[in-house]
């Protein structure tokens, strides 16, 4: 393998698929003699090139429908392109679908024997294989029971298991290493670094930028069926969440329009930013309300939350006793978070308004976003800097 650069080269790949507009047999037949009209291409994917390198571990992200799935399926060879050229070199094993291999009337050790199989080993070879395969899955009570029976968890434990064990140059994973517990997960992820420190060519499709982040030396970002980028993952990582952010601020924008303006205090804007200064980042947030009517004691909360939903902060006026503006009119109300210690990437922030007897009368969820630098010291949702000592005089504490 060392003698070729590249492990796979994709070449102007296209590929289209048709959609129906039917909804059923019935309506088809109805509409035999008009039935170009009522079907409508796709192209999935549109001019893709680009050269894998042997040894390389390659990410491919984007929005649901933007082809990454597809992609990783032309380049294993489940699907055909509709034009341009695939060129693959080495043994591949692939982990695209959920059971993919797997006959679901076999038990667990006939799908191993038959998934290892299509993947290129031979019967002694999986013979030599067998143990480590089901000890490493974890599966070794359900091994000669029915698939069919078999948890989404058991599924992807014995494929992932046999797909390692066959010892692949290359390895394609999609999104169904998700559906793993997290011991599991853990177990995966050792795997994949111990085939990393081997050299082996991963291409991996995840929905999970810190995955993606930590195990990909490039990163291709897909969408509507094009490459968008393709190099650098933080830079990859960055257009990935732009994207989702300008989908964010439209659908924002249309829950805006269609929503009714609240009773007494209504939230107008809400912008976020932050202000780097000398070894710490500020968040700020500018909350911009409209009292219509003279309300004491109401007060504000606001949230911050990952791009997953996870909240890793909230906060109110209730709590802090802050008393805030009773007069009619606009004000803006500016919340300061000093020396936010968050790891890089998108946070969102969302702000609600509630009145003194705590009843909600405006919110808005996920209204402003804003981005926390590079580390270059750390990775993580957290933001430290550690202090590394070696043979340190060190004092009970």
């Amino acid at each position: 393998m060392n003698d070729f650069p590249s492990i796979v080269q994709v070449e102007d790949v296209s590929k289209r698929f048709l959609l129906h507009k039917d909804k059923s047999l019935k309506e088809r037949v109805m509409f035999l003699g008009r039935a170009r009209k009522r079907v409508e291409d796709f192209w999935a994917l549109q001019d893709v090139s680009m050269d894998i390198a042997t040894g390389s571990t390659v990410g491919l992200v984007g929005h649901n429908g933007s082809g990454k799935s597809t992609l990783l399926k032309v380049i294993g060879g489940i699907i055909q392109p509709t034009s341009g050229s695939v060129v693959r070199r080495g043994r591949m094993a692939a982990l695209l679908e959920l059971g993919a291999g797997f006959h679901p009337d076999l038990s667990g050790r006939e799908n191993v024997y038959l998934n290892a199989a299509i993947l290129g080993l031979s019967h002694q070879e999986t013979d030599r294989h067998f143990d480590a395969i089901v000890e490493f899955s974890g599966i070794e009570d359900f091994i000669d029971t029915q698939v069919k029976f078999y948890s989404s968890g058991m599924y992807v434990r014995l494929a992932f298991s046999v797909a390692v064990h066959v010892d692949p140059d290359l390895l394609l994973v999609d999104e169904v290493l998700a559906v793993g517990d997290e011991p599991f997960q853990r177990k995966c992820m050792d795997k994949i670094a111990e085939f990393q420190a081997e050299g082996r060519t991963i291409v991996l499709v995840s929905h999970s930028s810190d995955q993606v982040g930590r195990l990909c030396d490039r990163v291709v970002v897909m969408q509507s069926g094009s490459m968008i980028h393709d190099g650098d993952p933080a830079e990859g990582i960055r257009v990935l969440r732009d994207g989702y952010e300008a989908d964010r601020m439209s659908d924002l924008q249309l829950a805006r329009e269609v929503e009714p303006q609240a009773s007494r205090i209504s939230i107008e804007d809400v912008t976020s930013h932050t202000v780097i200064g000398d070894g710490s980042v500020d968040v700020v947030v500018l909350v911009t309300v409209d009292v219509q009517e003279a309300t004491p004691g109401w007060g504000m909360g606001i949230a911050i939350e990952t791009t997953l939903g996870m909240r890793i902060y909230s906060s109110d006026t209730f709590a802090l006793k802050h008393a805030m503006p009773t007069s009619i009119g606009r004000h803006t109300i500016q919340v300061v978070l000093p020396d936010v210690r968050l790891g890089a990437g998108k946070y969102l922030v969302s702000v609600g308004v509630a009145l003194a007897s705590r009843e909600t009368v405006d919110r808005r969820p996920n209204a402003a976003a804003f981005d926390m630098p590079n580390d270059e010291f750390s990775t993580g949702l957290l933001r430290i800097r550690p202090n590394w000592q070696v043979d340190p005089a060190i004092k009970a504490i």
